[in-house]
């Protein structure tokens, strides 16, 4: 099969997709279309049905696989497919191992530079509760290592949480070796769960959507509530350094518009808030790269509120 990431301006599609999302639409003219996004492992692309009553388009819904034909074109600085013809797929015309985006780096190793760092944490309290997440849950560490970090903007591939936390956590790793006055073992062990959340936020690929659960309270809420758990097992665990952790966590978005119910009171938590923003921008500005055949301007960006730009050195 053609992946999706293979795929210029021009392409014609002729193969097998995961259809990730349909939704009906109406132009300005009030003409009935299909918005559909495609989806293999190295990605997603928007496609279009212009004409869903043609005796060519075949019904489907979100989640099947479908044979499409079409055309690849440029809009906006994006590809999209103009759909022609779409036809339903059966169980063993495809390898669903194809149809689910991948972290690109080796999840082994960095679930084991996770580990080391958890290995190196010196507070007892604290070492025991990060054990008990990665080490010992194991319904954790599966969901974990098999989730994403979001379901668009960054990481929204499988191993995505582990990937951004893993960055995360070297950035702020990085703070402690050159400001003495933060708490390593606090920072540290904020940063491997600030997101951890996520693994009842979003449910698992396929789909890589959120959950009931996740819409109502949020990974931030949710990952706190799955802190204050393990503390409860762990007899004598210091309410201060609770709090204190919780505060990160909670906090880790940096400001009450952006989701955090508290804004960062703790160096550690400012450090955190940092480390977090900093990944997610790159990483949303890595795939929009990755994702776009235009040089130079591609157009004004809501997350980075700017006409963003391919740098030409």
């Amino acid at each position: 099969m053609k992946y999706i990431k293979d795929y210029s301006d021009g392409d014609r599609v002729f193969d097998i997709y995961l259809c990730k999302h349909k939704q009906a639409a109406v132009t300005k003219n009030g003409k009935s279309y299909e918005n559909v996004i495609l989806q293999d492992k190295t990605g997603t692309i928007d496609a279009k049905i212009w004409d869903p009553n043609s005796a060519g388009i075949a019904d489907f819904d979100a989640l099947d696989y479908v044979e499409v034909y079409g055309d690849v074109s440029s809009f906006q600085g994006a590809l999209q497919v103009s759909i022609k013809r779409t036809r339903l797929c059966q169980e063993g015309e495809y390898d669903a191992a194809d149809y689910l985006p991948v972290s690109s780096k080796n999840m082994d190793e960095m679930y084991a530079a996770v580990l080391k760092y958890i290995g190196q944490i010196e507070n007892s309290y604290l070492k025991r509760m990060m054990e008990a997440f990665f080490v010992e849950d194991t319904d954790f560490i599966k969901s974990f290592k098999a989730s994403s970090a979001a379901k668009t903007v960054h990481h929204g591939f499988v191993g995505g949480l582990l990937e951004h936390t893993l960055s995360v956590t070297n950035l702020c790793a990085y703070y402690c070796a050159n400001y003495p006055m933060i708490k390593k073992d606090l920072l540290i062990s904020a940063a491997i769960c600030h997101d951890i959340g996520k693994t009842k936020e979003l449910s698992l690929f396929p789909e890589n959507d959120y959950t009931n659960e996740g819409n109502l309270l949020g990974h931030i809420v949710m990952g706190t509530e799955m802190i204050s758990e393990k503390i409860r097992e762990i007899d004598g665990f210091p309410v201060d350094i609770a709090n204190q952790l919780k505060h990160c966590i909670l906090a880790h978005h940096g400001e009450l518009e952006y989701g955090s119910p508290k804004k960062p009171a703790l160096m550690e938590a400012v450090a955190l808030n940092m480390a977090d923003n900093t990944d997610a921008k790159m990483q949303t500005f890595t795939e929009l790269l990755q994702n776009s055949t235009e040089q130079g301007w591609l157009g004004y960006n809501r997350l980075f509120e700017s006409n963003i730009r391919v740098t030409t050195l």
